[in-house]
């Protein structure tokens, strides 16, 4: 197999990209799988934010008024090329992420549902007609485009919760203004150029509807505080999200937050373990743990804690652990260092406080000695601890026992965070009560399945410190409009609601 940064130019030639966006720039990117220079990308600098936004704005007065199956059309044709280029897409996001294979073609896979999705919802953009208390009179809801939309996402999903905001808010009417990881720009070059594409095959897009921005920390400020956007989509940490919200909200536009998730499966007496097993295992150590919905913590009926426990320590002494791009390999790397050094703080932390630690060291180190592959952990915890209620973003499951069902309920939303949860059960009530109000807190709550892998269909987000948002799916897509409600008086009269009397 050629060398990990020897794969690059040719993914990106045959993708569009100009080989001057990724070389002789100040942003040098890295392989997580070897820690090889992939190339170094250009940062703009504070008046190319501004000139960007501006244009984004001029984009978006000519597109709102492309009627919304127009609009999708768009969308459909970034879908074709998409599904031409999902090989070497998914090839990249592997590269640059250190996902398996599997996981960086799934990842472009479900930017192709979500364009689908977005084609059908481009026709589907209806408001509700309203009952009037007055005779002669009709009341309705229209929803319109917001302007601006800003995207800021996260080093895990690197293009697929782009794809999520973007096509929503295209097929909606307005433009969009991507602000990627600076740890992950390459794939965000990759799906700008294959927007492009379509674009020249759509024929009258205006130029500036789609638009990168590529820089650390200080780029992403310019556009929260940037009074043109509308609105920012922000995916990250319960940090960044702290600091988003307010910022946004102090200018009165709108914020769609996602952010952390501490992630619980609850395993009942009934279950089937053979079924909870395999629904553990990938939702716990897929993308070597560094997904928002990872399962990081698993509470157990007392009665069968031991022997589960056992089985997934045999499961995962088995996981292939390796090159993300080698058939075969279920664990791929660690993003960086600092997320190497964060879960070992962690699992210290855990054995203060009298957690049993099984796994969590590093591998490969020989090998691949600039790149942090992990054994994944698991901790047999003697309680939810302050160590459990933080989020670490790397594959670690704390395992805790309960005995009453009411108590697993409650150390399951005994947490800041309110993202995905899980429940294995073949008990109708233990499920029933699972998701009704007195069951879990979260967005997204799963019976017989893991915490991970949530189609596109349904509204993705969370509640408490996961930030409220919701993406994706269902109607997802109001967030992308804003409503008006209309009357119109069809009679020769001009009463007035509530029985008001003003005669002049």
């Amino acid at each position: 197999m050629p060398k990990v940064n020897e794969l690059l130019s040719p993914l990106m030639q045959r993708m569009g990209v100009a080989s001057s966006t990724y070389t002789g720039g100040t942003l040098v990117v890295c392989s997580p799988i070897d820690g090889s220079e992939l190339g170094r990308v250009h940062i703009h600098e504070q008046e190319e934010v501004t000139k960007t936004i501006d244009a984004a704005q001029q984009a978006f007065m000519t597109w709102r008024h492309i009627p919304a199956p127009r609009r999708g059309e768009l969308i459909r044709l970034l879908g074709e090329e998409l599904r031409l280029a999902k090989s070497d897409l998914g090839q990249l996001i592997s590269l640059e992420a250190g996902k398996v294979l599997s996981e960086g073609l799934g990842e472009v896979q479900e930017m192709i549902d979500v364009c689908d999705f977005a084609v059908g919802l481009s026709r589907q953009l209806y408001g509700l007609t309203i009952a009037s208390e007055r005779p002669g009179h009709r009341m309705m809801e229209t929803w319109h485009p917001l302007g601006v939309v800003g995207v800021i996402s996260a080093f895990n999903f690197p293009t697929a919760v782009w794809s999520w905001n973007f096509a929503l808010a295209i097929v909606c009417g307005n433009s969009v203004v991507w602000k990627p990881s600076e740890k992950t720009p390459l794939t965000a070059l990759a799906s700008q150029a294959l927007f492009e594409r379509a674009a020249k095959r759509f024929g009258d897009a205006p130029a500036a509807l789609s638009q990168l921005l590529v820089g650390a920390r200080e780029v992403g400020e310019a556009l929260v505080n940037h009074p043109k956007v509308a609105l920012i989509s922000a995916t990250g940490s319960t940090r960044m999200g702290r600091e988003v919200g307010p910022n946004v909200a102090r200018r009165f536009a709108r914020s769609l937050l996602e952010l952390g998730g501490n992630n619980a499966v609850i395993i009942t007496p009934s279950a089937d373990l053979d079924l909870a097993v395999r629904g553990i295992l990938f939702a716990a150590v897929g993308t070597a743990g560094q997904r928002c919905t990872s399962t990081r913590r698993l509470i157990v009926h007392s009665s069968i804690k031991t022997s589960l426990l056992e089985r997934l320590k045999k499961g995962y002494q088995a996981l292939p652990i390796g090159n993300p791009l080698t058939a075969g390999t279920l664990v791929g790397p660690l993003i960086d260092r600092a997320s190497f050094q964060s879960m070992q703080q962690a699992l210290a932390n855990a054995r203060a406080e009298g957690g049993e630690v099984f796994g969590g060291e590093r591998v490969l180190q020989e090998q691949f000695p600039h790149a942090y592959f992990v054994k994944p952990a698991l901790v047999d915890m003697p309680a939810q601890t302050d160590t459990v209620r933080h989020e670490t973003f790397a594959p670690i499951l704390y395992v805790l026992g309960y005995d009453h069902f009411d108590d697993a309920l409650a150390i399951q939303n005994d947490v800041p965070q309110g993202l995905s949860s899980a429940i294995f059960s073949n008990d109708l009530r233990e499920a029933e009560t699972f998701l009704s109000v007195a069951g879990s807190d979260c967005g997204i709550a799963n019976v017989n399945l893991g915490t991970s892998g949530a189609e596109i269909g349904g509204a993705f987000g969370g509640e408490k410190e996961t930030g409220g948002g919701r993406e994706s799916g269902s109607d997802s897509w109001r967030a992308y409009m804003r409503r008006a409600t209309n009357t119109i008086n069809y009679s020769k009269e001009l009463p007035l609601a509530q029985g008001v009397r003003f005669d002049v």
